[in-house]
Parts: C-alpha cells; structure tokens; sequence
C-alpha cells in the first residue's frame, strides 16, 4: 500500500473512531484527504447512489451544477451501470460527457461499495488528459473499500 493510501485511510479511522459519525462526515474527510494526496485534481467529490440518481455529496473545488445525476447518464452515471470504475484519459472523446467544468480533461471515478451494493462513488477531474494512472486508481479503490463499509452503517 502507498504512503498516500495509508496517510488517507489512517485519516479515516482517526475521523470514524473520535465519535459516531454519519456517512457524509467521513465523505469530507474522505475528499479533503484525496484532494492533498492527488493534487493533479481539481475536483474531488462524492456521489451517493440514491434508487436510480446519484445525488453529490461532499466535495473539495468548485460548486458543479451537477448535483444529481441519472444511472446511465456521463462517466458517474456509465460507473453505476457498468458496475466498474471509470478512468477516463481524454473526456472530450466520450459522447456522453457530462462537463462539470470547460477546464477538465480527465476523470476518475471509484464505486463504493458495502459487500455487493452500490452505496455510491469518489468522483475525481482533472485539468489535464491521462491524469490518474492505475496507481491513482488502486489507491481511491482502497480508500473507496475501507470507506464503504463505514458509509454503510449510515445508511
């Protein structure tokens, strides 16, 4: 495991043992703490699955008027009903593109989950293409892994 991983899951057990905390609460320091150890985002947030919508929740950067998306719909809506993660080098060359920002190039987005269920997922932009590799992505997959079983007691 990276030292960035085990900076931000250790920042999470530190938030989840200190008091009873509901799953938006862990979600800041979730976002806050990626936002440090990849610092090539400029957008890092949350989207909670909620029935057939993914509706934001904490978020390090600017506001976005996406605030809920449909399952289907963008790189957020294509993780939920894929069921896989989405590392998008260059998302000028998606079709269905959702543009939080004329700036970003690129995407990462990381389903959480408890057991099997989809409770939601860790959505990263970048101003440059190819911004996350697979180090990027194995290290929000293991935060995304130990969050998920934290974030569902809140559910």
């Amino acid at each position: 495991m990276s030292s960035d991983a085990a900076t931000v899951l250790r920042a999470l057990q530190d938030a989840a043992v200190e008091a009873p905390q509901d799953r938006d609460t862990l979600g800041r320091v979730v976002v806050e703490q990626l936002a440090h150890a990849l610092p090539q985002a400029s957008w890092t947030g949350i989207y909670w699955l909620e029935g057939r919508e993914l509706q934001l929740g904490p978020f390090v950067g600017p506001a976005t008027e996406h605030t809920r998306i449909p399952v289907g719909r963008g790189v957020c809506g294509t993780a939920v009903a894929e069921d896989a993660d989405q590392v998008v080098e260059d998302v000028r060359e998606l079709d269905n593109y959702l543009a939080c920002s004329a700036g970003v190039r690129s995407e990462l987005v990381v389903l959480i989950r408890a057991g099997d269920r989809v409770l939601g997922q860790i959505d990263l932009d970048a101003e440059e293409v190819a911004a996350f590799g697979e180090s990027d992505h194995r290290l929000v997959r293991a935060v995304a892994d130990a969050f998920g079983g934290l974030a569902a007691a809140d559910v």
